[in-house]
């Protein structure tokens, strides 16, 4: 499928179809429960408390993997104040300084939270990516994108302190994860 013939089929979907373009293949990413937007709501909080001059935008759409061929719609992308201004509906990934997943309780959603979208985010050259995994209650944080791939990842139980290096420079206090992970 080239990628016109995916955003005009994304363009015609129903408001409660979301739909992204991963590894050349149409996905449905589900829609978030109430604790998956809590999430997104926390780290949103947390990140204006520590990063006034960034917004952690919810739900962005995302030109993504090589040549930018791909699409996602990122649980989270964060860039600087004014970062998505003149964007249409898919951004280049340009001002993107991290993008965040929060995983479903979808097993094929999950499972392109963990494997393609890293790669994906590597490939378009997305600084830093978090990965809030409530089945295993941890978050791991992909860092040195290089050549399609991260190449350095830390991952830390849900409670513990976790470090997102520079350019975000931050470091998150997950124990309110705790709530969510049910």
């Amino acid at each position: 499928m080239f990628i016109e013939d995916f955003e005009e089929l994304e363009r015609r979907a129903p408001e409660t179809v979301r739909l992204e373009f991963i590894n050349g293949k149409v996905v449905v990413k589900p829609m978030p429960d109430g604790n998956h937007s809590e999430i997104v709501a926390w780290l949103q909080r947390v990140c204006m408390q520590h990063l006034p001059d960034l917004w952690l935008h919810a739900e962005r759409g995302l030109k993504t993997e090589s040549c930018r061929k791909g699409r996602a719609r990122a649980d989270g992308v964060l860039v600087p104040r004014g970062g998505l201004k003149g964007h249409g509906e898919w951004s280049d990934t340009g001002t993107a300084l991290m993008a965040v997943e929060v995983t479903s309780w979808d097993a094929d959603a999950a499972q392109r939270d963990r494997l393609d979208k890293p790669d994906g985010y590597a490939a378009a050259g997305i600084p830093v990516y978090v990965l809030i995994d409530r089945d295993d209650c941890t978050v791991t944080v992909f860092t040195h994108p290089e050549d399609g791939r991260y190449r350095q990842q830390v991952n830390a139980p849900f409670g513990a302190p976790v470090e997102i290096p520079d350019p975000v420079n931050i470091t998150l206090d997950t124990d309110p994860l705790k709530e969510f992970a049910d």
